[in-house]
């Protein structure tokens, strides 16, 4: 397997501009693809996310989501709380957590309801 081999989700999002300024707060970077604004693209480092537009889309109802792997969580999560997302509802954010299965991670459930968990493998002890 190529080293450079990446995956990139594509999330729904009822409007772009809205989902560009919820991740504009976590750190990302981007927006409307010039060729289609129903499209976004948004990075962060080296994690990159993509957006298709849904406009009848339920944040309540959504499964959307992915797991974003970094080899920093704690930098990740520290970013993230200067968004004061609030710990309930929709938008919302998970504290960080060592978990049972060996990962170091938090949760973000966006505006659509979009969950993405961030997490970093822990050292084996």
């Amino acid at each position: 397997m190529e080293t450079n081999d990446l995956a990139i989700p594509i999330l729904p999002s009822r409007s772009i501009s809205a989902t560009a300024e919820f991740y504009a707060r976590l750190g990302f970077e981007g927006g409307a693809h010039d060729f289609d604004n129903g499209y976004g693209i948004f990075r962060r480092g080296s994690v990159e996310l993509h957006f298709f537009t849904h406009k009848e889309l339920v944040p309540s109802e959504s499964h959307a989501g992915c797991y974003i792997r970094v080899t920093d969580v704690e930098r990740f999560y520290q970013a993230c709380l200067r968004s004061k997302l609030p710990d309930t509802g929709i938008p919302r954010m998970d504290r960080l957590e060592d978990k049972p299965w060996g990962l170091r991670e938090f949760a973000i459930v966006d505006p659509d309801g979009n969950l993405l968990r961030i997490g970093q493998v822990l050292p084996e002890e």
